[in-house]
């Protein structure tokens, strides 16, 4: 009897935790599929709704780790709970968008503020309510399986209901959804915490919003200015402050990221010294296994949204595909996503993590390489589907892993921190996928073969990075 009240409880648990991280997932591509759909309605180009759908992520970047410090003041259930009230009424205003500026609000802003605050709890929840490694495990193995699916399963719910309803219905659909994990939400319950900060790092929240702004801003800014040389005048207030053929601006944003983000860790580190509580404390960095792990995070999401979003892009602009054979198209990367993260508490009861993670990237890069090494303009639908299969296996071995890494790394008390800092990395990943991809495609005059071969290219290197990284995970037995 006992067992079935913990297996009710667990329900209780982890199916509003599940369906949250779905919902986040689903919301960062599901509007790949329907780029061009929107664009046209709303007056506006593609640039323009790649800039939205990066800004997105960006915003849940530069937010998620005052997000996650949040659940120390307010409790994880209130985060949790406001997170999706703020996402819903962005879900709701960005369904009745008339222009891109709008959407922006809605969208990339109110959604993005909202999965900063309800994402970090969903992982701190599952790490402090499940002592039990493996049940642990089993639980992380749940919800990052809803991450991957939400968002391998992103273009083909979205492009169903593109093409049957219209682009606004798929946010009306995430309405009703935050609707019911609202109502699911109640039931959970939260660990009461102990020795709660006395203050917020208003400061330091500043600095790691700022810093992770202007770095991917930058790099967004690819798709206008270009890498080295700028294609156009970068002005200010009418000013123009490098010609065109001048050094490209990309460079000034990045540098100015970056300094604000040395910034932020001298300020974390004077904050810690002066015996306040900082942001999040820098002993999270002390694990070399869950320093590493964040990195296959960053690179992880980084290919999946990237690889998704040059896809999308060549199937509608080169192939003229509709959003609904776009994501027909993508199925086979979320049948991969979704029989893999099934698989995740099997094979991490048989597989450490790390050689799960290892596979994971060395599954995806070979799929990426069948990509780039079958598809054409011309070629037939059937050339896309083993390297989308094997992508989509290799990302959901590898998300359940690289989370229970990390994660289990920390003792309790750095839960918070560390959910932060992880998901932080983790849409970091995915804004510089999407950012990084989309400024090829951008400097080309029409995306086909060859900007598509140079996208996977890079994305291939990439996912191979992962690989080298994931070899140096040292053997760590998990909290």
């Amino acid at each position: 009897m006992a067992t079935g009240s913990k297996s009710v409880n667990a329900a209780a648990v982890v199916l509003p935790l599940a369906l949250g991280q779905f919902i986040a997932s689903y919301a960062a591509t599901n509007m790949n599929v329907a780029i061009s759909t929107i664009a046209e309605d709303i007056g506006t180009t593609v640039t323009g709704i790649q800039t939205t759908i990066t800004l997105f992520t960006l915003t849940m970047a530069a937010l998620m780790i005052p997000g996650s410090k949040l659940t120390d003041f307010l409790g994880r259930k209130v985060c949790f709970i406001a997170g999706l009230v703020i996402y819903g009424s962005g879900a709701l205003l960005s369904a009745f968008a008339q222009g891109v500026g709008v959407l922006i609000v809605g969208y990339s802003l109110l959604e993005g503020i909202g999965s900063a605050l309800l994402i970090p709890p969903i992982y701190i929840l599952v790490t402090v309510v499940f002592e039990d490694v493996d049940l642990r495990a089993k639980n992380f193995g749940i919800v990052s399986g809803a991450a991957g699916l939400g968002a391998a399963a992103g273009p083909l719910i979205g492009g169903l209901v593109t093409s049957y309803l219209g682009w606004r219905a798929s946010f009306f659909l995430q309405v009703a959804v935050i609707l019911l994990i609202i109502v699911l939400a109640v039931r959970i319950t939260d660990p009461p915490r102990t020795g709660r900060p006395a203050h917020f790092d208003v400061g330091g929240a500043i600095l790691s919003a700022a810093g992770l702004f202007f770095v991917v801003f930058g790099i967004l800014q690819t798709s206008t200015y270009g890498w080295l040389k700028s294609r156009e005048d970068f002005t200010v207030g009418g000013t123009v402050l490098i010609p065109a053929g001048g050094v490209s601006p990309v460079w000034i944003h990045v540098a100015i990221g970056l300094v604000i983000l040395v910034l932020f860790f001298r300020h974390l580190r004077r904050v810690e010294r002066a015996g306040r509580t900082p942001l999040f404390s820098l002993r999270i960095f002390r694990s070399r296994a869950s320093n590493l792990g964040l990195v296959t995070q960053l690179l992880q999401w980084l290919v999946l949204q990237g690889s998704f979003f040059v896809t999308s892009v060549f199937l509608q602009q080169i192939r003229g595909f509709t959003a609904i054979e776009t994501g027909l198209v993508l199925v086979p990367a979320t049948v991969g996503v979704l029989g893999s993260s099934a698989l995740a508490e099997r094979m991490s009861r048989r597989h450490s993590q790390r050689r799960l993670i290892r596979f994971g990237f060395s599954a995806t890069t070979v799929g990426l390489l069948l990509l780039l090494a079958l598809v054409r303009a011309d070629s037939g639908i059937w050339t896309f589907v083993p390297g989308l299969l094997l992508m989509g296996i290799g990302i959901g071995v590898m998300l359940t892993a690289s989370v229970n890494l990390v994660q289990s790394s920390s003792p309790e008390e750095a839960q918070g921190d560390i959910s932060g800092v992880s998901r932080s990395v983790s849409n970091l990943g995915s804004s510089l996928g999407t950012a990084l991809v989309g400024s090829v495609l951008a400097g080309a005059a029409v995306p086909g073969n060859g900007p598509f071969a140079i996208a996977m290219v890079l994305l291939s290197c990439l996912a191979l990075a992962g690989v080298v990284t994931a070899l140096r995970i040292p053997r760590q037995k998990l909290h």
